[in-house]
């Protein structure tokens, strides 16, 4: 199937309130291309220096949005133009990003990475840390950044039994964080191999990639 009819046929199967991030890391313009002339406005990148080459390229009402894992000394490549940091585990990574965005004059909406995986690869913050950092006084003190909400990432696993305990714990952690900060809206988890299931347990934001450009050559 081509680009446009993966994108198509998964967009049918979406409720209206969940959103749709096509990753497209490794993958040429001309493939995301053909997304956005389908009406696809949100790209997820998991390294800052291809997301800000891919952004000079294209359209600018492109909202872009950084999923991988952060480095602090290259949050200042993509202050100027990101709209949405997925992976945030830290108050250092937090206030490097507030520092680069008061540069810009803009406040960068952040989402809390929750480690709900069983694998050591999978990074996060614990359930306690970030209702710690919510609760911070430091937190209060950065201005140009908003959570708006948590990120989790299941167990690369055919458990799906598994994978839906997974994703039931970040269920439950927003609900029980949006108790104390009102401001949580987004819930995003949920990738090609299990963004059904994500969506039956309380997903707001999926992360889909090779479903819709196809397999990736890491080789390349």
């Amino acid at each position: 199937m081509s680009i446009k009819n993966n994108l198509l046929e998964i967009k049918k199967q979406l409720p209206d309130n969940v959103t749709l991030v096509a990753v497209s890391k490794t993958k040429p313009v001309k493939d995301l291309m053909q997304a956005y002339d389908c009406g696809q406005r949100i790209f997820g990148e998991n390294k800052i220096q291809e997301m800000a080459e891919k952004q000079l390229k294209m359209p600018k009402d492109i909202q872009w949005h950084m999923i991988g894992n952060i480095q602090r000394n290259k949050v200042k490549y993509m202050a100027a133009f990101v709209d949405l940091i997925h992976g945030v585990d830290s108050l250092k990574l937090l206030n490097e990003i507030n520092r680069q965005a008061e540069k810009h004059n803009r406040i960068i909406d952040c989402l809390l990475q929750i480690k709900i995986a069983q694998e050591d690869t999978k990074y996060g913050m614990q359930y306690e840390d970030a209702l710690a950092l919510l609760d911070s006084e430091n937190l209060k003190g950065l201005k140009n950044i908003a959570i708006v909400g948590l990120m989790g990432m299941a167990s690369f696993t055919k458990d799906k039994i598994q994978i839906k305990n997974e994703f039931e714990t970040l269920k439950n952690n927003f609900n029980s964080l949006k108790e104390k900060n009102s401001n949580l809206k987004i819930i995003s988890m949920g990738m090609s191999g299990d963004y059904a299931l994500a969506i039956d347990t309380g997903s707001t934001m999926i992360r889909v990639g090779s479903s819709i450009f196809g397999a990736r050559n890491y080789s390349k």
